[in-house]
């Protein structure tokens, strides 16, 4: 609109330059017209021969002094509209500019608005977040106080295999190959809508559920805690279930290839690491660290860290019992005494080169066995520092022995308290099991046959046994099958003992192993039903027993 205004302004300047050429030209015509009406009358002696030029000039001025009408007449008719639209112009911008202002003031009014509402949405977030981790501590604190099994679902990422198009259960199917869905941090959707079946939608809640997304680091920030809990005094085991190919072992152990990422790490090392860490933090009571690492393969018992007679490790048959108190133990075991977590992957990579593997169509590097690795921590304890006086007994049920003294393989007297030969420290043992389970599988969808079909037979009657005896804790039956295997039997202290134990659901997401997915969601459901009571930490006064341990 300016320039508008600028292009007629200028054009009017022209038009004035060009009326005043015009009015000199009218003067001047009129001053030769004057001079010829004196001519006409006599006052000026003309040669006849210049008539006809005087006629013509006439003519001409006569017609100048119309085109000076005709453009003086034009001139105003466009001077008019050109005031006209410049008011009208002006009109324009000025309402222009009052809108201009509104907007601008409306403009603050919202800023001012989205500035308050981010704050108040800044607030309620903080707000949500501390109600969260309160709502989180206290559903924690129920569970410890119930005993109950705390369970996490991992679903892991919907790979290649699980999408092959020649697979009989996508053909003709639906697309929608992705089944189990995280909804949010503690609830998992498992939807299957394929021809010929049953429309499947049902959803399971747990402590934590991990999308396909999350990293370990995620899955790693929940153990944490349990991590300090064993520094408390109290036994923690950790394990991971679900079916063949499922992710269990990149969970516990990390990636099959090595990896320079840290955050590719597995629950086992990051575990050990994290562990070390909080005893550099607390070094008091000299606490001494050992590991030791078998595999329940075919129902039998194997130590991956013993040593033939020419020391090359080569993995050992052992056997587990139960002691006259009712606790667990395998006699002979190999026990490593680690100082770093370098130490700690030596060892564990030694015992992971004996692990039993074997490919399947779902899974080129399926692990065979169960794996248990066990890390203990003693602690010397001053008797000192303990609330019970010497001689007196724990009252109420007694606990099962996770304590042993540093003295020699004495007995005490009964209803006293043995105390060390310096006479004023003993030891207290607590203990971490990791344990990543062999996975459960369908013959027909791994296509094993002759020896990886044996060991297929014994892994799923382990992994029943396992589930019959949470089904029995569950249902408080006066009898619990712990030895209908070696797993049940092995791992009986930290299922049905007082271990705080944390059982990771792995699960795939693909629409061809969402009966395996039911069926490991169903597992962790029965899991969270068991109430053992509340965990006890091992205090200095518990009863003792001597653990008849080999070492490394």
């Amino acid at each position: 609109k300016e320039e508008r205004i600028v292009e007629l302004e200028t054009e009017n300047a022209i038009l004035h330059l060009k009326l005043a050429e015009y009015q000199e030209r009218v003067g001047r015509s009129r001053r030769e017209a004057t001079w010829f009406y004196a001519l006409l009358n006599g006052q000026q002696q003309w040669p006849s021969s210049a008539h006809p030029a005087l006629v013509q000039i006439c003519h001409l001025i006569q017609k100048l002094k119309q085109d000076v009408k005709d453009f003086r007449s034009s001139f105003l008719d466009l001077l008019s509209s050109c005031q006209a639209q410049y008011q009208e112009q002006l009109s324009n911008m000025a309402a222009a500019i009052r809108r201009a202002q509104l907007s601008t003031e409306n403009l603050q009014a919202c800023q001012s608005e989205i500035l308050h509402l981010q704050l108040s949405l800044k607030e309620m977030d903080m707000r949500y977040h501390v109600e969260k981790q309160r709502r989180r501590e206290l559903h924690n604190t129920l569970v410890e106080l119930k005993g109950n099994i705390r369970v996490h679902c991992r679903i892991r990422p919907l790979l290649p295999l699980d999408c092959e198009l020649d697979d009989p259960i996508l053909q003709n199917g639906s697309d929608s190959r992705e089944v189990a869905h995280a909804v949010d941090e503690e609830t998992i959707l498992v939807r299957c809508d394929r021809p010929g079946h049953p429309l499947i939608n049902k959803t399971y809640n747990f402590e934590r559920v991990y999308g396909p997304a999350e990293p370990q680091t995620a899955v790693f920030a929940d153990v944490c805690p349990l991590l300090t809990s064993l520094l408390d005094g109290y036994n923690v085991c950790i394990m991971a279930y679900g079916q063949t190919g499922s992710g269990k072992s990149y969970t516990m152990l990390g990636p099959e290839l090595p990896s320079d990422a840290h955050s590719d790490l597995g629950l086992i090392p990051r575990a050990v690491e994290e562990f070390f860490r909080l005893i550099s933090e607390n070094p008091s009571g000299s606490p001494k660290v050992d590991v030791s690492i078998l595999e329940i393969y075919n129902n039998d018992i194997f130590d991956l860290l013993a040593k033939d007679s020419s020391t090359v490790v080569s993995g050992v048959k052992r056997d587990v019992v139960t002691t006259q108190d009712g606790c667990t133990e395998v006699p002979l075991l190999t026990r490593g005494a680690i100082t770093s977590v370098l130490e700690f992957m030596e060892l564990f990579h030694q015992g992971l080169r004996l692990r039993a593997k074997n490919p399947t169509l779902v899974h080129a590097d399926s692990s065979r066995s169960h794996l248990i690795v066990t890390v203990t921590l003693t602690t010397a304890t001053s008797l000192a520092s303990t609330d019970q006086q010497p001689g007196q007994t724990l009252p109420g049920k007694r606990t099962r022995a996770s304590e042993r003294w540093s003295s020699a393989h004495q007995a005490s007297p009964p209803g006293s308290v043995p105390v060390d030969p310096v006479g004023s420290r003993k030891q207290v043992w607590s203990r971490l099991q990791l344990v990543d389970l062999a996975g459960s599988e369908c013959a027909g969808m791994s296509g094993v046959t002759g020896l990886a079909l044996r060991e297929t037979s014994f892994i799923n009657r382990s992994l029943a046994a396992l589930a019959d005896v949470l089904g029995a804790l569950s249902e408080h039956r006066g009898h619990i099958p712990y030895r209908n295997s070696k797993l049940t039997h092995l791992l009986q202290d930290s299922i049905g003992g007082d271990a705080k134990l944390l059982v990771i659901l792995c699960v795939s997401p693909g629409q061809k192993h969402v009966a395996e997915t039911l069926q490991s969601l169903g597992f962790g459901t029965r899991a969270r039903q068991v109430k053992r009571g509340q965990a006890r930490k091992k205090s200095p006064h518990s009863q003792i027993r001597e653990w008849c341990l080999g070492s490394a």
